[in-house]
């Protein structure tokens, strides 16, 4: 089982550069990004975590960028989107992000996708929440044409575009791995594009039923990323060890350069106790 963190670069914390040298450094396997453009001021969709929504959710580099920030100082560091709101993106201009990604990572690129919950940001971008499952779907085959076929057309109710050249294309083939972030109803989305779950469940003990049910809706060789939120003692992590996860992230606090390092150092001390 493969170790890495998720986290939101802002401008307040550590750099993706510098986080990204410091994890590979540390022997972790992975950096995956979250993403927000922007909170809508004034009364909003609740954070489902409850209180007001934390400044790095409208902080947040973009992670195309703060990843290839990251791409170029290492080697073998996996370099995820956790997640991209792919109803908030131009699928033209998001697929030849991730293609572009792809390329300068040397395929390091793991694509992790979703919908969104704050109806209220959606909005902003021009799309009706209530449909923003059906965009991305129409966003997603779309980037598929463009990614696959040297001329991409697509045609849809969202999405509409005669043929076009659009290079790079990725380096793996025939895209980069597709993980949907989400709970169960993501999976028939995963099923239909033969992609992996990312999980946010937020404890292995929880996870274990919903893979029972992701296995039987997706085959059962599906690949899954689970995220664990908050503190990762070597207790808490060893239960995803028998659950067949094929990579767990936990979560890096947004903090300055020193803090994080520290944190880095005590993540790897208990994670060296995994058994």
């Amino acid at each position: 089982m493969g170790l890495g963190v998720l986290t939101f670069v802002t401008d307040e914390g550590i750099g993706p550069a510098d986080l990204g040298r410091a994890l590979e450094q540390r022997g972790f396997e992975s950096l995956f990004l979250a993403e927000h453009t922007h909170i809508p001021a004034g009364d909003v969709t609740p954070y489902p975590a409850g209180g007001p929504i934390p400044p790095k959710y409208y902080r947040t580099l973009d992670p195309f960028v703060a990843l290839t920030a990251a791409a170029a100082v290492t080697e073998r560091l996996v370099l995820g989107t956790g997640i991209a709101l792919v109803p908030q993106r131009d699928p033209i201009h998001l697929a030849k992000e991730v293609a572009s990604l792809d390329l300068l990572s040397q395929g390091r690129f793991r694509f992790g996708v979703g919908v969104g919950w704050l109806r209220e940001e959606i909005a902003n971008h021009g799309v009706d929440p209530r449909v923003r499952g059906r965009v991305a779907d129409e966003r997603l085959d779309a980037m598929v044409q463009i990614w696959t076929r040297e001329e991409a057309e697509f045609h849809g109710e969202f999405v509409n575009f005669d043929p076009i050249y659009s290079w790079p294309k990725p380096v793996q083939k025939p895209y980069p791995p597709m993980y949907f972030g989400g709970g169960p109803a993501a999976f028939p989305r995963i099923a239909r594009l033969h992609a992996g779950w990312l999980s946010m469940t937020p404890s292995a003990k929880v996870l274990a039923p919903q893979l029972e049910q992701l296995r039987d809706v997706a085959g059962p060789d599906v690949p899954v990323i689970s995220f664990h939120g908050g503190a990762p003692t070597a207790q808490q992590l060893q239960g995803y060890l028998a659950l067949g996860v094929e990579h767990l992230l936990v979560e890096l606090p947004t903090e300055p350069r020193d803090e994080t390092l520290r944190r880095l150092d005590e993540f790897r001390t208990e994670s060296a106790k995994l058994t």
